[in-house]
């Protein structure tokens, strides 16, 4: 019954969300916050310029005077939240890890949280959802509405605002700012840079604002040194300018966010590194979280030096990505002398120290690991001043990640040449739009590569996918200078891709199927229910060892063309059906 009084009460939150661009009055929201309306062409007052969420909801960006509004607002807060004797919390960067670290933090008694999200086009909306207590994430995890819900309405410790003078109002200040690796060539990562500039302009402007006595808490993955030989000197550059003699307070400490079902309990439930530049942002750093994560179950590791954390987030990122690569190579022996790579893996796990081996599927995604070598990479020449070049097995094995999806396409494509037909005008079903299984982000996902090499082959490729409803990666394609369009031809049409969420709408008239990621939906396809949607046989592709053994004889049996990453066994199954069909 909570439930379900939960839903209605977030399902309300939306609407009203939405009906802030229906008027054309200041709608006051959560805690007062005024937004003004729309008019019906979604054109805002004097022009102004409008950011759009994800379900098609327009704000228009505040003007100057709502910013002094909404200071005001804040600061009415805040004197609350001191009489109260509250801890006051900004955290800059309301994105996939900024804003459940806020909702977390909003979370524990003493502490009142301010999420601070800058007001551009492409992110302003977050505000107005949040302030209702909605999240603006589209999470698997229910903790993260629930959540969201019960700071914003219920505790009333957790606002946003995208007025960044609530940094004067911080005693703790957490950056969670994206910090990218800029790929300038597929499958090169040497000829690549780290995108430091949004974080530089975020210390700058914290140095601008923040107290003398307030904790900056690093928390995004950044390149070893970024916290002492970047942040630092911005930061200590700011307070002379200020007149403060004192050292400002900083520290660094990774997440370790696994999106998915447990996606608060990564965060919160999870081992923690932290560090300090100097001995009081490291008591300070240590004692804060350990009031906000759950370190009774999980330690927390404190490091002399912020570049010694920031290692540690670089180096185990990596660690996990050279496994993967190392993967790749043996998955095309499996596949060109008659191994199946599952039996071997399988096999594998069975000593207890390599029980953590994986298939490496079609590429590694996510956020980190496709990028994180790469940081360090560049660090050492880039922020250490280093000439020579160490450097050897950690770029390697992210070029060979970047590029592994394209042998998934080489093999939809012999499938198809199999079956006498051409990748060119065959109409591909690609299964799997995220990058890990049962999570709908889609952030360096495999299947954007498979997706894009079988379109300039020719193929007219769809998708399906359970857990995504957009893919920015192609939406946002003619827009992003630095996107993957770039590498590739034949592209244009890939802005307007649709991800279906109806498989045996998605299945009918295929000439190819590539099952690219593991969701539990495509775990237990039925053969006959499979050739029935399509129509008949067709070219079927396990890019991560979904199949039994049993079931692709069956596939085989219907006529359908099976092949497979590191599925070299699949050639003997065949044979076996020739011959008992001869």
């Amino acid at each position: 019954m909570a439930n379900n009084v939960l839903w209605l009460q977030i399902t309300e939150s939306r609407v009203m969300a939405n009906l802030f661009v229906k008027r054309q009055v200041s709608y006051l929201g959560p805690y007062g916050l005024g937004l003004t309306g729309f008019d019906n062409l979604g054109v805002g007052k004097m022009g102004s310029s409008v950011s759009t969420a994800p379900d098609g909801s327009e704000f228009i960006l505040p003007d100057r005077d709502e910013e002094e509004m909404d200071f005001a607002r804040i600061q009415e807060l805040v004197t609350e939240a001191k009489e109260r004797g509250d801890e006051i919390v900004v955290v800059m960067g309301m994105g996939f890890v900024g804003i459940v670290m806020a909702a977390i933090v909003a979370d524990v008694p003493g502490k009142f949280v301010i999420g601070c999200q800058r007001p551009s086009v492409r992110s302003y909306w977050k505000v107005p959802i949040l302030n209702t207590g909605v999240s603006p994430l589209e999470a698997e995890d229910p903790e993260v509405a629930e959540l969201i819900h019960r700071t914003v309405n219920e505790k009333k410790s957790f606002t946003a605002t995208f007025n960044s003078d609530c940094l004067k109002l911080a005693d703790c200040i957490i950056v969670d700012v994206q910090c990218d690796y800029i790929k300038n060539e597929l499958g090169n990562v040497r000829n690549g840079s780290a995108d430091v500039k949004a974080l530089e302009a975020t210390m700058r402007t914290i140095g601008e604002k923040k107290p003398a006595h307030a904790l900056t808490l690093i928390e995004t993955t950044v390149a070893p040194g970024t916290t002492e030989y970047v942040a630092w000197p911005i930061l200590k550059k700011s307070f002379k300018q200020r007149g403060i003699e004192s050292e400002p307070l900083l520290a660094h400490s990774f997440e370790r966010v696994m999106p998915g079902r447990e996606y608060v309990s990564s965060i919160r439930d999870f081992w923690r590194v932290c560090s300090g530049v100097n001995e009081e942002s490291r008591e300070k750093v240590t004692k804060f979280l350990h009031e906000v994560l759950n370190t009774d179950e999980f330690p927390l590791t404190v490091m002399d030096r912020p570049i010694e954390s920031e290692t540690t987030k670089i180096m185990e990122n990596s660690y996990r990505a050279t496994l993967l690569a190392y993967m790749d190579e043996w998955s095309t022996f499996a596949e060109r002398n008659g191994v199946d790579l599952k039996k071997v893996i399988n096999a594998i796990k069975m000593r207890p120290t390599h029980s953590n081996m994986i298939f490496p599927g079609p590429g590694i995604g996510g956020y980190c690991l496709p990028k994180d070598g790469g940081l360090g990479y560049w660090s050492y020449g880039n922020i250490l001043g280093f000439n020579d070049d160490i450097f050897k097995i950690t770029p390697l094995a992210i070029d060979i990640n970047d590029t592994r999806s394209l042998h998934a396409a080489e093999i939809a494509r012999d499938s198809l040449r199999n079956m006498g037909k051409t990748v060119g005008g065959a109409e591909i079903l690609v299964c799997g739009a995220s990058y890990r299984q049962d999570v709908g982000d889609t952030r360096y996902s495999g299947s954007e590569l498979v997706v894009r090499k079988l379109t300039e082959m020719g193929g007219l490729v769809s998708v399906h996918d359970p857990y995504v409803k957009s893919w920015s990666e192609f939406e946002d394609q003619d827009t992003d200078a630095h996107g993957k369009k770039q590498f590739f031809r034949n592209q244009d049409g890939l802005s307007k891709l649709e991800v279906s969420s109806d498989l045996p709408m998605s299945l009918q008239g295929v000439d190819a199927v590539v099952l690219a990621v593991p969701h539990s939906e495509y775990l237990d396809l039925d053969p006959e229910v499979m050739v029935n949607l399509v129509g008949g046989p067709f070219a079927l592709v396990d890019c991560f060892c979904i199949l039994e053994d049993d079931v692709i004889r069956r596939y085989i049996e219907l006529g359908c063309e099976v092949k497979g990453l590191g599925r070299g066994h699949i050639k003997r199954i065949k044979d076996s059906v020739k011959k008992d069909n001869s």
